[in-house]
């Protein structure tokens, strides 16, 4: 049994990383206009951002298509993978979920896995480096279908927006309507539920203050965990401030884990220009480490 894990670019791995652990990452589309853009193929974040300043219509974007699916299980096929974990963006902000779901019942050639990440960016890309992880250990979908609906679970997300325009532009946010008072005065603190939909659940002036509100969640989730958490400092072109960030969450969380992750076109899309966040999970990679010396041992 040969198993192969499956994402899309908005879980933003960089294209190094995804070869270097074997994991097939297929590009999500962008359209500025007329013009159609392959995440991380034919559009990097910098070019990206840069037209979202010069473009006076705003970009959107295509979901992959079945038939790029059915090209990336066949490649896999020829491969010598019998099965394949497709871990992708929620089905709370995008239908590709169920598009697949559909799909994969009518797949002969390879078994397909769909998972739904009920999340986007860093924690989807967690999720995929965990189910490697498993991959790597001799492990197969039976085992490691059931791990990533735990590690899911512990997933938490709080981010900022700089301003709520394209987030309401693309109708990403469930609850717009009782936030909207004044909202795109400030900076709004977003989350994902447990449906996968991104949700307002409060507002702050500054994105100093989303930081101080993030923390403060993020205190509550350690103190409520019987294990480590990691966290994940997010942002959307503004790596000054997400400097100011990690500094702030190490000297907050000593013993933590910190790690950093980016947001680029298919999600800068919703968010704009800006997007800053903190996203917590349990801290598999000590867990795994604590096992390997144990067996060591």
């Amino acid at each position: 049994m040969k198993t192969a894990i499956l994402t899309d670019s908005a879980s933003y791995l960089t294209p190094m990383e995804a070869a270097a652990m074997n994991v097939k990452m297929l590009p999500i589309t962008v359209i500025f206009g007329e013009e159609q853009y392959l995440e991380n193929v034919s559009i990097t974040a910098p070019d990206f951002y840069q037209r979202l300043h010069q473009e006076t219509k705003l970009p959107t974007t295509a979901q992959i298509t079945m038939h790029q699916m059915q090209t990336a299980f066949d490649e896999l096929t020829a491969a010598g993978y019998d099965e394949v974990i497709c871990i992708n963006l929620s089905s709370g902000i995008t239908t590709f979920f169920e598009n697949l779901s559909r799909y994969a019942q009518t797949v002969t050639t390879i078994k397909v896995y769909p998972f739904d990440s009920l999340i986007a960016s860093a924690g989807e890309a967690d999720l995929v480096r965990y189910a490697q992880s498993l991959v790597d250990q001799g492990e197969h979908a039976s085992t490691i279908m059931p791990k990533l609906t735990a590690l899911r679970a512990t997933l938490g997300v709080d981010f900022a927006v700089d301003n709520l325009k394209h987030l309401l532009r693309t109708g990403r946010v469930s609850n717009a309507s009782a936030f909207l008072g004044g909202l795109l005065q400030v900076k709004p603190i977003l989350q994902f539920d447990q449906a996968g939909k991104i949700v307002a659940v409060a507002k702050e002036r500054t994105m100093r203050r989303a930081l101080q509100h993030a923390l403060q969640d993020l205190t509550a989730a350690q103190t409520a965990a019987d294990y480590p958490l990691q966290v994940t400092v997010i942002d959307g072109n503004a790596p000054e401030t997400s400097t100011q960030w990690q500094a702030q969450v190490a000297q907050a969380f000593p013993q933590m884990r910190v790690l950093t992750s980016h947001i680029g076109p298919t999600i800068g899309v919703h968010t704009g220009e800006g997007v800053m966040g903190l996203l917590w999970s349990r801290d598999w990679r000590t867990e795994a480490a604590s096992l390997g010396q144990e067996a060591e041992a």
